[in-house]
C-alpha cells in the first residue's frame, strides 16, 4: 500500500523496447507485483509464450498509432500483422455488416439517441467506464459532483452491477435533482453510435482498448480514469504520446473531475485535443480503406496463408 502512495509508481520506466515516457504505474496492473507466482503474471506469460510459438500474430491496431511499439515487437513476432481498427476494417469490406451487428453485452437503451438529437453540437460529456469496472459508492459520488459541478449536459451509462452495493442508494438524490435537464443515464447503449453523434463533445471512460478505438474512429478526446489490465498503458499513450486525452487520479475527487471536463470542454488544452483527435480519426480511417496499411496487411494475411497452405500440401 506505501507504494501507492509514496511515489515510488512514479519511477520512469527507460528499458522497455519501443516505448517512451513511460512510468511503474503505466504498465499493466496485472504485471505490477513483486509476486512472480501471482496468477495473472502466470496468465501473462504465458499469453507471451503462445505467441512466440505462433506462426502469426494479428494485434487490433493501426501502424501508425504504434509504430516504434510494433517496430520492437517484429524483432520478437516477425510475422505480425496490423488490422486495426478490426470493426471498421469489417465495415469498409463487408459494407457495414458491423453497423447492422449487435455483439452487446447488455440490451442497448435506444432512448438515449433521441436525447443526444436534442442536445447542441459537441456540447455532451459521454461517461462510461466499460463492462467491467466496479466503483465504490464514495467514487461514485465523487464522479456524480464533479459531473454536477460543471454546466455541461452528460449521458451516464451505469451498469445495475457498476457499484458496490447497488446503484439505487448509490447516487445521491440532491444529485439527481441539481442535473435534471442536463442529464440521462441509461444502463447501457450502442457506443460507436454515441461517440459518433454530433452532440459528443468528450468521453469520460476506463480506457479499455475497444472504447479507446472507438473515440478515435469518432474523432472524440477524452477524460481517462483507468483500473485495472492494459487500461494505464492506453491512458498513458492517449494523454502524453497521442495527445487527445486528460487523465484523473487514481484517488477520483469531484474538483478535478469538474476541472478535467471544463479543460476538455472549454480550455485551450481541450480545443487541441479535439484537432487532434480529428487528424487522428482520419489516420484510423485511411488505415482501414483501400490502399491503407489494415487493409493491405489483410490481403497480406490472405495471401501468406495461402502460401503456408500450398506449402504445406506439397
Amino acid at each position: 500500500e506505501g507504494c501507492l502512495t509514496n511515489g515510488y509508481l512514479d519511477t520512469t520506466v527507460d528499458w522497455i523496447p519501443g516505448m517512451r515516457e513511460m512510468r511503474l504505474r503505466d504498465l499493466s496492473s496485472f504485471i505490477r507485483t513483486t509476486n512472480h507466482d501471482d496468477i495473472l503474471v502466470k496468465t501473462e506469460m504465458e499469453e507471451v509464450d503462445y505467441a512466440s510459438k505462433a506462426w502469426g500474430v494479428i494485434l487490433n491496431t493501426c501502424d501508425d498509432m504504434e509504430r516504434e511499439v510494433l517496430g520492437a515487437l517484429r524483432s520478437f513476432f516477425p510475422r505480425i500483422y496490423t488490422l486495426g481498427a478490426m470493426g471498421e476494417l469489417v465495415d469498409q469490406i463487408g459494407g457495414g455488416l458491423m453497423a447492422s451487428t449487435r455483439l452487446s453485452v447488455w440490451r442497448e437503451d435506444r432512448s438515449c439517441m433521441e436525447w443526444l438529437d436534442s442536445q447542441s453540437e459537441a456540447s455532451v460529456i459521454y461517461v462510461s467506464f466499460g463492462s467491467l469496472t466496479v466503483l465504490t459508492a464514495h467514487q461514485l459520488a465523487e464522479f456524480a459532483w464533479g459531473l454536477a459541478g460543471t454546466d455541461h449536459p452528460f449521458l451516464w451509462i451505469i451498469r445495475p452491477d457498476m457499484v458496490d452495493g447497488g446503484v439505487r442508494t448509490a447516487l445521491p438524490e440532491e444529485f439527481i435533482a441539481a442535473t435534471k435537464g442536463r442529464s440521462f443515464f441509461a444502463s447501457w447503449c450502442h457506443q460507436g453510435q454515441v461517440l459518433a453523434h454530433r452532440s459528443v463533445g468528450g468521453f469520460l471512460t476506463h480506457g479499455g482498448w475497444n472504447s479507446m478505438l472507438e473515440s478515435v474512429l469518432s474523432g472524440v478526446p477524452l477524460i481517462c480514469w483507468p483500473t485495472f489490465a492494459d487500461q494505464y498503458t492506453n491512458c498513458r499513450y492517449a494523454c502524453v504520446h497521442w495527445g487527445f486525452g486528460l487523465e484523473v487520479d487514481q484517488e477520483v475527487t469531484r474538483g478535478q473531475v469538474s476541472d478535467r471536463v471544463r479543460e476538455l470542454m472549454e480550455g485551450g488544452k481541450g480545443k487541441e485535443m479535439r484537432e487532434r483527435s480529428k487528424k487522428w480519426k482520419e489516420m484510423a480511417k485511411q488505415a482501414t480503406r483501400r490502399g491503407g496499411s489494415s487493409h493491405m496487411n489483410l490481403d497480406r494475411l490472405a495471401e501468406d496463408l495461402s502460401i503456408k497452405e500450398t506449402q504445406s500440401e506439397s
